[in-house]
């Protein structure tokens, strides 16, 4: 509940805040750190996100991609920034939560940043090739028990959320399965195609076309509950694994000490542009969806997913090379 006190404090911060923190924000234009190569889905989302900001606020909103290390780069650059809500970061899963346990991070992910919250979702789908006998998730993980099976999967990069996503999958079910490396998401769906292995989990907006002209069969989506972009593909949750989620999740951050005004607003900002009919509509393009969240909400997100994410790493025993 509410208090007085709440309220008395809440206006002393609005009260210290900058001039822009008190409704002008943004006077001038703002830079959206994307730690990831132009092209590719998190930057996709990004342009729509900066496009709608851009209309609504009549301000610029400018990506700047600052690929490299699994995305750690971009992070790093904005940890060494303003905070007056000028630099902002589009991050990702595999760097908020993934990448501190695999990296020696130039920032301390856990102080280095403050949250304005999830702006997007993207489910992963697990797929087999079209020629492939199993015809659902039980049947799958049936053959992968039958002992000498030796069956493998296409992994596009070791510590990547697809490479996280399958052996967390791996443990729910108790198998044992060996990967083959690709040098990134792409080829890894192509050897699936070929049948040079056995499945492959990956980001929807990659194989929607493919699973649509039937040329790969899919057996689950890691979604909580069914996903809108593909109602009909059943969750792992439903076919026998309660506990199995893996979602990349997309969520702007800015440095630490930006003021609480100021990423309200932000926060504030994106719900807007994000849950836009139009913005819908692109998102969906892309196998998107959006998935809002308020600043007081990202602590205790981000602290469950590191646990969630740093415990399959130990458990599975993933390190770099």
């Amino acid at each position: 509940m509410l208090t007085r006190r709440h309220f008395g404090a809440a206006g002393l911060a609005l009260a210290a805040a900058p001039a822009s923190a008190q409704g002008a924000y943004p006077e001038r234009p703002v830079t959206l750190v994307v730690p990831w190569a132009a092209g590719g889905s998190t930057d996709a989302v990004a342009r729509i996100l900066a496009a709608r900001l851009s209309q609504d606020t009549g301000k610029s909103f400018v990506i700047d991609n600052r690929a490299g290390a699994n995305g750690t780069i971009g992070f790093a650059s904005v940890a060494r920034a303003r905070p007056d809500g000028y630099t902002l970061l589009v991050g990702t899963i595999s760097t908020y939560a993934m990448a501190p346990h695999l990296y020696q991070l130039p920032y301390d992910n856990d102080r280095a940043f403050t949250g304005v919250g999830l702006i997007a979702a993207q489910p992963m789908i697990m797929v087999v090739p079209k020629n492939s006998p199993a015809r659902s998730l039980a049947e799958f993980v049936e053959m992968a028990r039958r002992p000498g099976s030796n069956l493998t999967y296409a992994n596009s990069g070791t510590g990547s959320s697809t490479h996280l996503a399958t052996e967390l999958f791996l443990q729910a079910a108790g198998l044992t399965m060996g990967d083959v490396g690709y040098r990134a998401g792409a080829q890894a769906v192509q050897g699936t195609l070929q049948g040079e292995v056995a499945m492959v989990i990956q980001a929807a907006s990659g194989l929607l076309p493919l699973i649509q002209s039937g040329e790969l069969r899919p057996l689950a989506i890691s979604s909580r509950e069914r996903s809108p972009i593909a109602p009909e593909i059943p969750t792992f949750r439903e076919q026998g694994y309660p506990d199995y989620e893996a979602v990349e999740h997309i969520a702007i951050l800015a440095p630490a000490s930006t003021p609480a005004p100021i990423v309200a607003r932000v926060n504030e900002m994106a719900r807007a542009a994000m849950t836009a009919p139009e913005t819908r509509e692109r998102l969906a393009a892309l196998a998107v969806t959006p998935e809002t969240q308020r600043p007081e909400e990202w602590a205790a997100y981000n602290a469950a997913e590191n646990r969630k994410w740093g415990e399959v790493i130990r458990s599975r025993e993933i390190k770099l090379q």
